[in-house]
């Protein structure tokens, strides 16, 4: 039996990607203009974040959506795309001077949230909607109704998109992640992701209705259907906690050489 591989299109989040992309790529264009252009928005801030608007695009709009209703595993793909990469090469696309128009409405909006725009709450959030969102009775519910479906997905993406902001934002949060901070935070969750994964995987009978008592598509079974899906879920929270360790790690030495420089200089000036 053949899957319905169709595209969707809802006019609403076509929309909102739309803005997006033409925000971004307007503000990219003035700063690349400036003196200061290809320091502060290179080329290769702009390629991660059409990347991103890809994955956003893939995840929304692409057979991706359609076959996430029939297959587990197809909607386990969707998840981690709108929970890890489209926030991950959003926020990548970003620097200080791009980000600098709504600076200054960011960090009113960061003091009045107090608590809930921290890091603690942005980890709770991340693991939450995971978690919540696998209770069988809402998994279910999010398939079968469109509006639950919107409300899951939109967030699946304000959860991933709070929680790496914290972590790779370019610009000093008031509620910042400071030393082991951030690696604290990824692994921290990364397992709890994690563990939901290999629940998944290792359960012994399917857990949700719409996928154990619809058709069966690839040979799959429902059973092997979800432990695909736990599997995509463990592998894939492994492989990003990875990338990000190393990248944060890579970051922290970068800025390190460049707190050394700035105290050379410091020296040298008060010599003179």
């Amino acid at each position: 039996m053949t899957p319905d591989t169709s595209w969707t299109f809802a006019p609403g989040p076509a929309l909102l990607v739309a803005l997006l992309l033409g925000g971004y790529v307007w503000r990219w264009r003035a700063v690349r203009r400036t003196p200061s252009g290809a320091r502060d928005a290179p080329i290769w801030r702009l390629l991660v974040f059409l990347g991103g608007i890809v994955s956003l695009s893939t995840a929304l709009f692409s057979p991706l959506d359609a076959l996430g209703e029939q297959l587990f595993a197809m909607h386990m793909v969707q998840h981690v795309l709108l929970l890890d990469v489209v926030p991950i090469l959003l926020i990548l696309g970003l620097t200080k001077v791009l980000l600098r128009p709504v600076t200054r409405l960011l960090q009113p909006l960061e003091r009045q949230a107090g608590w809930w725009a921290g890091p603690v709450f942005a980890i709770l959030l991340y693991v939450g909607v995971m978690w919540v969102w696998h209770i069988p009775a809402l998994y279910d519910s999010a398939v079968e109704s469109s509006a639950i479906h919107i409300l899951e997905h939109v967030s699946f993406t304000f959860g991933g998109a709070l929680y790496w902001w914290h972590l790779l934002s370019p610009i000093r949060a008031r509620h910042g992640l400071a030393g082991l901070g951030p690696v604290v935070c990824m692994v921290v969750t990364k397992v709890l992701v994690g563990i939901l994964g290999i629940f998944l995987t290792f359960a012994p009978r399917p857990l949700y209705d719409v996928y154990a008592n619809g058709p069966r598509y690839w040979g799959l079974s429902a059973l092997d259907d979800q432990a695909l899906a736990g599997a995509i879920m463990a592998i894939e929270q492994s492989v990003v906690m990875g990338i990000a360790l190393a990248f944060l790690f890579i970051r922290a030495l970068g800025e390190a050489d460049r707190a050394d420089e700035r105290a050379e200089r410091h020296a040298l000036d008060g010599q003179s």
